[in-house]
């Protein structure tokens, strides 16, 4: 049985859904979005009332001034607003006199002889690249030629240019100064350091790393009490993410969790909420940072939840709450159990009769007779404190409703569906699948795996292969819960030795097998038809009622996603096990990785289920001899 814990977006997460991150090494070419979603979040460029970005224009020198201030070490003290009237066409309130002034003073730019900056002229290559070779400290002795050419040819040896379609005498649209201005913060100083670092900006492979710039410049979390968000921009032009897919602001529900970056006018809007039995913090109430909630633990990431679950609170042990979730899965905040939020989906994991929680609180944990782990549908194993005249069967389908009034759990009836996935894993025959879909898989033992739509590509589902499903508002799947699809509930092992007695009277084996690394032992009445090599642990209701052998196939090839064998291809299992054998012994392993095999080097056995699982027959272990 495997327990996949729930994964929450994280900042990368959710800012590559708008930027591509795909560029292997510093040599090839960053991608257009990449370049403008960066230059957008640095405040380098900014959008219209409208969010455009207006690529095409022509960028003013004034435009470009303030450009090279925001992508300096003074981007946060200078703004716009009065200042000294250092040229005849820049009076004393022209909206860029500060950025100019302070490009003048570093010795960025200069004006013209005739006492003119000249700001509302469109500005050239040579005269972009000559003010920010300045920036990084290339003056005049450490350029070879006179001008333009030997700052055209300093930029383009430094990376200045790349990209870039404008040439000499060409004016810069600001699609070029967008590409000129990353460029920038990649390109080395003249004292050998890379640009952005200095602005304490994280280069990798050459590229600005998105992922730690959009959480430098992150606000939040904030909680929309009221359904609504307050941005310190334009609403009109907000890009909004709800859950990690595009939405809009009116998709926003009271008690959502939000962020927002303000230089990229977008906001990303989280609803993850848990409801359910609060039964500890760690490490004390004095300053707690975790909190455990219907059995899954927590980190706390506010100080307003830190407050809330302290001693001075008011949710002691036994107390029914609703946590409300931030972006990385952090509580960001504790309320009392909110009616319309509790409700799950899932498999018995385990039922047992349980004393109280607490003996001090009057709601219900006073009187709970009853613990049961439940498999959810998210992936997680919630435990739930309930009255209950009896227990659960293992592996049984429930609901479970939780909310101030108490918690109740309820045998929960089939629902069937059938059909074939699409190779993209974005439906199930006729219906889609949402972007927050929930997929179980489950078996007959209580075993389970969160299943992600990709996993059941070009898969045919027949109905005794659903065993629960809802629809949204959309009419779209958004929980599935299966029966015994893709074979990723099963335990999977390397048998190494085995011994059996097997008398008129009685009979009993012992198994050593090799399980994700380590060796483990088995001891058993039962005598198990199966030699050395991969094996299936078959549970019923929690218990092991056999053992079966796998498939073995010679590999010939082996990369990260497959493996052949006599030409036919096999797909790996997400947790391949990889074994490697002691050529001083027959039945000595030890774990290694796909990355320290291949094909050439090593003799290679893979095993994979036979187990009429539609989604199943991957590889799940992978065996490596080291050739002489």
């Amino acid at each position: 049985m495997k327990n996949f814990k729930k994964k929450f977006f994280s900042i990368l997460t959710a800012a590559s859904l708008c930027v591509s991150l795909t560029v292997p090494c510093a040599m090839a070419a960053t991608s257009e979005t990449t370049v403008l979603e960066t230059v957008k979040a640095l405040g380098i460029m900014v959008g219209d009332e409208n969010g455009n970005m207006n690529l095409s224009t022509l960028a003013t020198r004034a435009q470009f001034v303030k450009m090279m201030v925001a992508t300096s070490s003074y981007k946060d003290t200078v703004g716009a607003g009065y200042g000294a009237s250092l040229f005849s066409d820049v009076k004393s309130d022209h909206w860029a006199g500060e950025f100019i002034k302070l490009a003048v003073d570093q010795g960025w730019v200069t004006g013209y002889v005739d006492g003119t900056f000249r700001p509302e002229n469109n500005i050239t290559l040579e005269e972009a690249c000559s003010a920010l070779l300045k920036m990084l400290g290339y003056d005049a002795s450490s350029l070879a030629g006179s001008f333009p050419t030997a700052q055209l040819s300093k930029a383009s040896a430094i990376g200045l240019l790349d990209d870039v379609t404008a040439t000499q005498g060409q004016t810069l649209t600001r699609q070029n100064c967008a590409m000129l201005f990353y460029n920038l913060l990649t390109a080395q100083t003249k004292d050998g350091a890379v640009y952005g670092t200095s602005l304490g900006y994280t280069i990798t492979n050459g590229e600005v790393d998105y992922s730690t710039m959009v959480n430098n410049d992150l606000k939040g979390p904030y909680i929309s009490t009221d359904g609504q968000v307050s941005l310190p921009f334009s609403t009109s032009s907000a890009t909004v993410y709800r859950n990690g897919s595009l939405s809009d602001l009116s998709a926003v529900k009271q008690y959502d969790v939000y962020y927002y970056n303000a230089n990229m006018q977008t906001v990303w809007v989280y609803n993850d909420r848990v409801t359910g039995t609060l039964t500890g913090v760690s490490p004390d109430r004095s300053a707690p940072t975790a909190v455990t909630v219907a059995g899954v633990t927590y980190s706390i990431g506010t100080s307003s939840a830190t407050y809330n679950l302290s001693s001075q609170g008011n949710f002691p042990d036994g107390t029914v709450v609703t946590l409300l979730l931030g972006m990385n899965g952090e509580v960001v905040e504790v309320l009392n159990a909110m009616e319309d939020n509790g409700y799950y989906y899932g498999v018995i994991v385990s039922s047992q009769k349980a004393a109280s929680t607490s003996s001090t609180t009057t709601d219900e944990s006073t009187s709970l007779q009853v613990e049961t782990q439940v498999a959810c549908t998210s992936g997680e194993v919630r435990t739930f404190y309930h009255t209950s005249s009896s227990t659960y069967k293992i592996g049984q389908l429930v609901t479970v409703t939780v909310n101030s009034s108490g918690t109740t759990v309820k045998n929960l009836s089939t629902a069937r569906v059938s059909g074939t996935v699409d190779k993209n894993g974005t439906r199930l025959g006729d219906y889609t699948f949402a972007d927050d879909v929930e997929i179980l898989d489950t078996d007959s033992g209580g075993g389970y795996a969160k299943i992600y739509p990709s996993r059941l590509a070009s898969t045919k589902i027949t109905e005794s292969d659903v065993r629960y499903y809802t629809l949204n508002e959309k009419g779209e799947i958004d929980r599935l819960i299966l029966n015994s699809v893709t074979g990723d509930t099963y335990t999977y092992a390397l048998l190494t030795d085995s011994s059996s007695n097997d008398s008129s009277s009685s009979s009993s084996a012992s198994y050593t097998y090799m399980r994700n690394g380590s060796q483990q032992s088995l001891s058993s009445s039962n005598v198990y038809s199966v030699s050395n090599g991969g094996i299936v642990f078959i549970y019923d209701s929690g218990s092991l009622t056999r053992l079966t052998q796998l498939k073995s196939a010679k590999l010939t090839d082996l990369n990260e996603l497959y493996a052949l064998a006599d030409n036919k291809k096999y797909l790996l299992d997400e947790n391949v096990q990889v074994l490697l054998l002691d050529r001083s012994s027959t039945s000595t392993y030890y774990a290694t990785s796909l990355s320290d095999i291949n094909a050439e080097d090593y003799t290679l056995t893979g095993w994979y289920d036979d187990l009429g699982c539609a989604a199943g027959g991957r590889i799940r272990i992978i065996v490596a001899t080291k050739t002489s």
